[in-house]
């Protein structure tokens, strides 16, 4: 079994009212560390076939056409989870 892991980000040009947010509650909360943030969204694909490039493509393919809206996000990484073959798997 692999996992694909997609994360999208809204394009830097727009306006981010979570990232916004955050970043204003940040400091209240003891976090001066950091001055801003952007927030996105990360998928998780998980599929019976095991790990190869062209699941990897069907992956990139899916999140350009499916799980962004390329007019106001961008596909910013599509990779595998390394992590996924090392979780024991529920045979249910």
């Amino acid at each position: 079994m692999a996992r694909v892991i997609v994360d999208v980000m809204p394009k830097p040009e727009l306006l981010d009212p979570q990232g916004k947010a955050v970043a204003g509650a940040l400091p209240r909360l003891g976090f001066t560390q950091f001055q801003a943030v952007r927030q996105g969204k990360r998928f998780e694909l998980e599929s019976t076939e095991a790990a190869s490039p062209e699941l990897l493509a069907a992956a990139r393919e899916a999140a350009v056409t499916v799980l962004s809206n390329p007019v106001i996000e961008d596909v910013v990484s599509v990779r595998f989870d390394p992590a996924a073959d090392a979780v024991p798997q529920d045979p249910a």
